[in-house]
């Protein structure tokens, strides 16, 4: 372990036992990390011991456990508590580092969040995808409140196209400074709403195009999948900013518009859960009884229905040829 280290690696699981020794081991690689803390959520499968395995015998590796799943957040938050290094990183039970990230993201110190590329790959792929990567000149920039929350309304035909998914590198002292944590009750967008959060009181969030970030885009996902509720709970983590800090008009506007985004993919899903649940009859009488939720509705499905004519190819995790799929594109292309 460098001298220097200076960074704590959370990583948050829940059965994840085929995935999460890979995603110890490149945290343990990086000499910049002091600390790794590993949170089992409340695991059948066998995931502390999976995480054990990539024990290098440096010290730096902790692992807790919930004997029942709290969620993400609930997990994240426990590991800053038992904590002590002045940078947080997250790191998915699934995905990796590549080798060299972190070297990168600290060559400056003018931010309290700075993130990097992501590249995506499947999970028969995550071997070859270090000699796969494309080295992207670093070309910095900064993201300010209404860039980043426009960046997370996503689009169809892109899967994991918000930039949400970057996985920035945290200053503890900030996060102290403005008793910020991950809302616990939230099993979806705890990210996004940590950052704009975080945005609103003024942090520089940097973002470098060069990739250090392995996601592994899989069909079951814990991320890939959401509740109803889930998506009643982002909305209104959106609300609660709106309603609790006094922003500039441009940023205001943007949470709104993410705002009516996710509210709209919530009124699509209540909708068809009380279409599954009850029968046609009991979701028309939904509809007549909130008009303003028909043009969401009535929308999201007919783009579903069309979809397969829009994107006859489906959804790729690789680029066109061999390569990776990357959330930021190539500035020098």
């Amino acid at each position: 372990m460098a001298q220097t280290a200076s960074i704590c690696v959370i990583i948050a699981a829940k059965n994840a036992a085929d995935t999460i020794e890979t995603a110890v081991r490149s945290a343990l690689r990086e000499p910049e990390v002091a600390e790794v803390v590993v949170v089992d959520d409340g695991s059948s499968d066998g995931t502390a011991e999976a995480a054990a395995r990539a024990d290098d015998a440096t010290g730096r590796l902790r692992i807790e456990r919930f004997e029942k799943n709290r969620g993400p957040s609930a997990a994240r938050n426990h590991a800053i508590a038992v904590s002590t290094a002045p940078l947080i990183a997250i790191l998915d039970a699934d995905d990796f580092f590549f080798e060299g990230r972190f070297q990168r993201m600290l060559a400056e110190d003018d931010w309290e969040f700075v993130a990097d590329n992501i590249a995506f790959v499947t999970a028969d792929t995550v071997e070859q995808a270090p000699q796969r990567l494309e080295q992207f000149a670093a070309s910095p920039l900064f993201l300010d409140l209404t860039t980043f929350v426009d960046g997370n309304i996503s689009k169809r035909g892109v899967r994991r196209g918000e930039i949400g998914f970057l996985k920035p590198v945290m200053r503890r002292a900030f996060l102290d400074r403005h008793q910020l944590r991950y809302r616990e009750e939230m099993r979806l967008g705890e990210d996004y709403d940590l950052y704009i959060r975080a945005l609103a009181q003024g942090a520089r969030y940097k973002v470098i195009h060069s990739c250090g970030y392995g996601a592994v885009v899989r069909g079951n996902s814990l991320s890939g999948s959401h509740r109803t509720e889930d998506l009643r709970r982002l909305y209104e983590a959106d609300r609660a900013l709106l309603a609790s800090v006094k922003l500039k008009p441009e940023a205001a506007d943007a949470i709104r518009r993410h705002e009516r985004h996710v509210r709209g993919k919530y009124e699509l899903r209540r909708f068809l859960d009380i279409k599954a649940e009850q029968g046609a009859g009991a979701a028309i009488g939904y509809v007549a009884s909130h008009p303003l939720a028909f043009p969401a509705i009535a929308g999201g499905i007919l783009m579903d229905k069309t979809e397969g004519l829009r994107n006859p190819g489906g959804v790729s995790v690789t680029a066109q040829g061999d390569g990776l799929r990357y959330l930021l594109t190539n500035p020098a292309k």
